[in-house]
């Protein structure tokens, strides 16, 4: 990476949300002597301790940062169309557009790698039915064409197509997983961020946006049946932070207290400009898929499944013992 970027500014480019995964991320990047271009996507939901997490790591790590500031008249009108559409992933569209956004900034600097926070340890496994494709900028349109308002001028995007040969093939920028060549523990990496910057915690996973909060504490259960703790805190199972008895103890009790639960959805609410009576129609409206609306899975998991597939020969190939070969014993001189 550091032989690509000579004579360069920057040799990477690594989001920060002011989560845990990204900002270890960002910091493991500096310790080994990479010169990242650190951006954030903001979206309008960024909690206190997210913005103050962020600052604290920049200036830890002397890094440059270029905050993306969505059109929030855009975004917000995206999240409303979402969610009258009554469709599973509303984090679709922040998803979406920050890796067109990221990928938009690296070419722009002639950047060629991406330093990203997700990992194996503890964010493998999300069920397919517990979430869209991101890359489907043709779903986006479609469920905005049908519910949305406001017409999409800035909103970062990039088709499909281009999604796949960056984030499968690694054409244009490749993206990097630093924390899957370590051995990564998120509880680790929250003390060794809070000792060296200062960095707070904030809760639960991805707590850093208030509305991915409430969508995973509150609309995802009650709407669509599906409690993401199970998912996270089975990775902290798996990567030997958490007993399974104490996961299990958690996910008992409920995400939200009640007057927790009262004030941030009405905060959510008015945020979005909805009126109290369309909020608890849209909360209480029957489930529809993504599916129903135009979309580029079909043709992308067709177009995939021989890459898949040849991987998969690929690593079995190179997974097969080999024989082990037994020198001869020397022949005997016939003495």
């Amino acid at each position: 990476m550091k032989r690509a970027a000579r004579g360069r500014e920057y040799d990477s480019i690594v989001g920060l949300s002011g989560g845990v995964d990204s900002s270890y991320a960002a910091y493991l990047g500096h310790k080994i002597g990479l010169r990242p271009l650190a951006v954030h996507f903001d979206n309008g939901w960024d909690s206190e301790l997210a913005v103050g997490n962020i600052q604290r790591v920049i200036e830890g790590c002397g890094l440059d940062l270029v905050t993306y500031v969505i059109d929030w008249r855009e975004f917000r009108d995206l999240q409303r169309a979402f969610l009258r559409a009554s469709v599973l992933d509303t984090e679709l569209i922040t998803d979406h557009a920050i890796v067109a956004a990221t990928a938009n900034l690296a070419r722009e600097h002639g950047i060629r790698y991406l330093l990203t926070g997700y990992n194996l340890a503890t964010e493998h496994g999300l069920p397919r039915a517990w979430h869209w494709a991101k890359y489907d900028w043709t779903n986006i349109k479609a469920i905005h064409a049908a519910y949305g308002e406001v017409r999409l001028k800035t909103f970062p995007h990039m088709s499909a197509l281009r999604w796949n040969l960056i984030l499968e093939l690694g054409l244009g920028v490749r993206p990097v997983q630093l924390l899957d060549l370590v051995n990564y523990r998120r509880d680790e990496a929250a003390a060794t961020l809070a000792r060296e910057f200062g960095w707070r915690e904030y809760g639960g996973k991805h707590h850093e946006s208030l509305f991915t909060k409430f969508y995973q504490g509150e609309i995802l259960p009650t709407k669509f049946g599906i409690d993401k703790r199970r998912l996270h805190l089975s990775d902290l199972v798996r990567n030997g932070e958490l007993t399974r008895g104490d996961a299990l103890a958690i996910v008992a009790e409920p995400a939200y207290e009640p007057n927790e639960l009262r004030s941030e959805s009405e905060y959510v609410r008015k945020k979005l400009g909805f009126d109290a009576a369309e909020w608890a129609e849209i909360l209480a409206a029957a489930p529809r898929s993504h599916a129903d609306f135009a979309s580029d899975r079909p043709l992308m998991d067709a177009v995939r499944r021989p890459y898949r597939l040849a991987k998969l020969v690929s690593h079995a190939v190179m997974r097969r013992p080999r024989p082990r070969t037994v020198p001869s014993a020397p022949r005997s001189s016939g003495s």
